[in-house]
C-alpha cells in the first residue's frame, strides 16, 4: 500500500486540507493518508489550541466522506505532555506498516523550506518519501534548491503542483469569533461540530494553552 502522513494542528481542519489530500491521492495512487493532529507540537509550545479531543473529532468527520483518509491518534496526548516530533510519528506508522508498503509525508511548501529548523530533519528526510504541496504561482526551482541544499542521503521528494489551498485556519477562527459564516471553508460536518460546541466562541474554554 501507499500510506501518506498528513499532520497539522487542524484547528480547524478546512476545505484546503481536503483538496490537497484529494490531489495527493490522486496524482500519487494513495491508498491511504492518515490525518495527524497534533498534540503538543513544539513550535506551537506558546500558542493556544483547541483541546485534542475537539481537533480529532472534527478530523474524523471531515474523514467520513472518504474511504481513502484516516484518522490518526499517532501525536495524542501523553501524560507527561512530551512534545510529538515529525521523525518520532514517522517511526510510529513505520512500526505499524507491512513489509512493501510505502509511506509519504504530505507537507505544504512553506514548511517544507523551514524543514531546516525541524528536530533531526536530516533522518526524517532519509526515512520516509515528501510530497511537497505547491500553491500556484509559487517558483518551483526555489523547492529544488531548498532540497538540493540539504546535504546527506533522502529519499524521494515529489513535488504537487497548482493546489489551491485559499484559507487558514485562523482566518477561520476569526470569523466564526466574528459571528461570521464559515460555510464551504470547511466540510458541513465540522461546521455543525463548530456551532454545536460553541468554539471559537468569546469566552469559550475549549482553547488549551500548551
Amino acid at each position: 500500500m501507499r500510506i501518506a502522513l498528513f499532520g497539522g494542528t487542524f484547528d480547524p481542519i478546512h476545505s484546503g486540507h481536503l483538496r490537497a489530500a484529494k490531489a495527493a491521492a490522486r496524482k500519487f495512487s494513495l491508498d491511504r493518508i492518515l490525518f495527524v493532529p497534533s498534540g503538543a507540537p513544539p513550535h506551537k509550545t506558546r500558542d493556544r489550541l483547541t483541546s485534542f479531543h475537539h481537533r480529532y473529532a472534527m478530523v474524523a468527520l471531515a474523514c467520513a466522506a472518504d474511504p481513502r483518509f484516516v484518522p490518526s491518534l499517532l501525536e495524542a496526548p501523553t501524560l507527561d505532555h512530551r512534545p510529538r516530533y515529525s521523525i518520532d510519528t514517522v517511526r510510529a506508522a513505520r512500526g505499524r506498516l507491512n513489509r512493501g508498503d510505502e509511506l509519504y509525508f504530505l507537507i505544504g511548501v512553506d514548511a517544507f523550506l523551514d524543514l531546516p529548523h525541524w528536530h533531526e530533519y536530516r533522518r526524517l528526510l532519509s526515512t520516509v518519501n515528501f510530497i511537497v504541496v505547491s500553491r500556484p504561482g509559487f517558483p518551483v526551482a526555489e523547492i529544488s534548491k531548498a532540497a538540493e541544499s540539504i546535504p546527506g542521503k533522502r529519499k524521494a521528494i515529489h513535488l504537487l503542483k497548482g493546489v489551491s489551498v485559499d484559507v487558514a485556519s485562523r482566518d477561520i477562527r476569526e470569523a466564526i469569533r466574528l459571528g461570521r459564516r464559515v460555510t464551504g471553508l470547511v466540510p458541513p460536518l465540522v461546521e455543525q461540530y463548530i456551532l454545536g460546541e460553541g468554539l471559537y466562541r468569546p469566552g469559550r474554554t475549549g482553547r488549551t494553552s500548551r
